[in-house]
């Protein structure tokens, strides 16, 4: 029997206070999420104090003039217009910092396809040479820059003995400002291709579709014709991953100039990353010397997108569209 009066609606309650801070539908969904927060908080802690922070000063003390003995002084963009048009090693470091990185990430990208190569194909002892190929990366770069040093002395460096025994004489290496830098592509070469970017190119080669290779060998395909076609287009994200590193890492190139020849001979290895470090700490002018990192950063930037905007064109992805 029906009546005059409504039936009550329901009332839901709104979500609790703890649910609506941290995420979740319900308390106990809320509690789960605060866990979840608590054991990730050293590591957010951690990023906030010791990145973001750091980052951020930086950014301030770029735009002041600071020598850590006396307190920051504002100053502007002062900073970035003596970079740009008053430092006289700014450009020229840039420069060889690019020249590097242009002769470096394309060799060292070879070579490391190459060995990768060489370990796919299921040889005996491919376990020992993988060994031997990626020990050098894990040797200290400190380590390695002096033992190369030690190798390529103009008068007992072992390189120049052996030439000699040749009868090829002697090579400058690291003592001519002409031969610095490719002396430190062929040290950098020598210590990093078998490294990690080695493995990353094993790992994709490994997952290259056994039927795309079986059913070019039908068609009658050479090695050439197969690796062209067939192998390249299914590594291009790994070539492209690896290509990012390579350039992003050897912009950074600062070890090797710095314990083997601290920029010289004749400012011939002074690179950017040199520069950077000589201002803020050799010569305390850290405000100066966070304008160069900031400025150093942006190229790196602009590379990395120039780099992912050109990848449309030539990096294939399984599945996508």
């Amino acid at each position: 029997m029906q009546t005059g009066m409504s039936n009550p609606q329901i009332v839901t309650p709104g979500r609790p206070l703890l649910a609506r801070l941290v995420g979740g539908q319900t308390r106990q969904g809320a509690r789960k999420a605060l866990v979840g927060y608590l054991l990730i908080s050293p590591w957010l802690i951690g990023l906030l104090v010791f990145v973001a922070g750091p980052i951020l000063a930086s950014l301030y003390l770029s735009l002041t003039s600071y020598d850590m003995l006396s307190p920051p002084r504002f100053v502007g963009l002062a900073n970035y217009h003596k970079a740009f048009f008053e430092d006289p090693l700014f450009w020229p470091s840039l420069g060889r910092t690019f020249y590097f990185a242009i002769v470096f990430v394309p060799l060292s990208l070879v070579g490391a396809l190459l060995l990768a190569m060489l370990l796919n194909q299921g040889l005996i002892g491919t376990n020992i040479f993988r060994t031997a190929f990626f020990l050098p990366s894990l040797t200290p770069s400190v380590a390695l820059s002096v033992l190369w040093l030690w190798l390529l002395h103009p008068q007992l460096g072992a390189a120049n003995q052996v030439l000699r025994l040749v009868g090829l004489g002697s090579f400058p290496w690291l003592t001519d400002s002409s031969t610095v830098i490719p002396s430190i592509i062929f040290i950098s070469l020598a210590t990093s291709t078998g490294g990690g970017s080695m493995l990353i190119f094993l790992a994709g080669l490994q997952g290259v579709p056994k039927e795309l290779e079986e059913a070019a060998t039908v068609d009658g395909a050479g090695r050439w014709t197969k690796f062209r076609h067939v192998t390249l287009p299914m590594i291009t994200p790994t070539l492209f991953f690896n290509l990012i590193l390579g350039v992003i890492s050897a912009l950074q190139v600062f070890t090797v100039a710095f314990v083997a020849t601290n920029g010289g001979p004749d400012y011939g290895s002074w690179f950017i990353a040199l520069h950077i470090y000589q201002q803020a700490f050799a010569y305390l002018r850290l405000g100066y010397g966070a304008t160069l990192a900031w400025i150093f950063l942006l190229v790196v930037l602009l590379l990395t997108m120039l780099n992912f905007a050109s990848s449309r064109k030539w990096v294939f992805y399984r599945g996508g569209s």
